[in-house]
């Protein structure tokens, strides 16, 4: 494969990962015309298609499949082997790719990303929010970040917080108009708002407890988002009863704007960690991103 060839192969993987030619030409600062012709160039000299596309969608055939099944991997492997090189100097560099849900931003991510920029300014972070589990392997990202118990075993897994409570919280104002829950059964009657994936499904049941038992109670109320803060922030304007993590909705009850709900009922989370390949441990970027973590 000629060297021109192998210069657009990370934009074909971009692709790939993104399941669309826009997104993949913005996230990569090119022009959505030149990311057609990175394609059509490994097409045309593999003869064969890469990408299905409709005008709705793009998706991977059976050849593009195969092809990206042994191309990442080599990639993956000439960008790492440039890193350590670099990094022998003190220079760590590439990009790390987080998989992350929102929440993970003010819980922990923040302060690290911060931290770790200081330390390898050319060092590039590119953090995907998503509040669904995905295999961040087959997404292409080097990292995830998720509560614990979403971890699977063969990864290597960061603590990056305490363990926290998942508890209720609804506006002083709300409750004066609606009465304060004295018990599960009451949210019934209560607007409760409803989160859900961007990529669909219905809404999740809140986890919670009920004398000392585990239980998911189904909810329903007039709003449902798809982003976490965005319903404490309702909850605080007084829309309904929000459920969330407790450090999110700390500032708010402390200043008044929130009142916790039923706190009998609150659970412990496990708290969010870092994850990675135990194949990755080695590779500067991870390294680096891991000593941000532990500092």
């Amino acid at each position: 494969m000629d060297r021109d060839l192998l210069a657009h192969l990370p934009v074909v993987r971009r692709v790939a990962e993104r399941r669309s030619f826009a997104r993949a030409a913005a996230e990569l600062g090119l022009s959505p015309s030149a990311v057609s012709h990175a394609v059509r160039l490994f097409e045309e000299r593999l003869r064969t298609p890469l990408f299905a596309r409709t005008t709705r969608s793009v998706s991977l055939t059976e050849a593009g499949q195969t092809f990206l099944a042994a191309a990442i991997p080599a990639l993956d492997a000439l960008e790492e082997a440039a890193s350590m090189i670099q990094a022998a100097d003190g220079n760590v560099t590439g990009t790390v790719r987080i998989n992350a849900p929102s929440v993970a931003m003010p819980l922990a991510l923040t302060r690290i990303i911060a931290r770790l920029a200081g330390r390898h300014p050319r060092l590039v972070v590119e953090v995907t929010s998503d509040e669904a589990l995905v295999d961040i392997v087959r997404a292409g990202h080097d990292m995830g970040v998720r509560l614990g118990e979403m971890i699977a075993q063969d990864m290597v897994a960061v603590r990056l917080t305490p363990p926290f409570k998942a508890i209720m919280a609804a506006s002083p104002e709300y409750l004066r108009l609606r009465g304060k829950p004295r018990a599960l059964a009451d949210l019934k009657t209560h607007n409760c708002i409803g989160f859900r994936q961007l990529s669909g499904g219905g809404v999740y049941a809140w986890d919670l407890a009920d004398e000392g038992k585990d239980v998911a109670v189904k909810v329903s109320g007039s709003v449902r988002v798809t982003e976490p803060l965005l319903a404490i922030e309702l909850a605080s304007q007084s829309v309904g009863i929000a459920y969330g993590f407790e450090p999110l909705m700390r500032d708010a009850i402390q200043a008044g704007r929130l009142e916790q709900v039923l706190p009998a009922a609150s659970i412990e989370e496990p708290g969010l960690f870092l994850y990675f390949p135990r194949r990755a441990t080695q590779a500067p970027k991870i390294r680096a991103f891991v000593d941000a973590v532990r500092a």
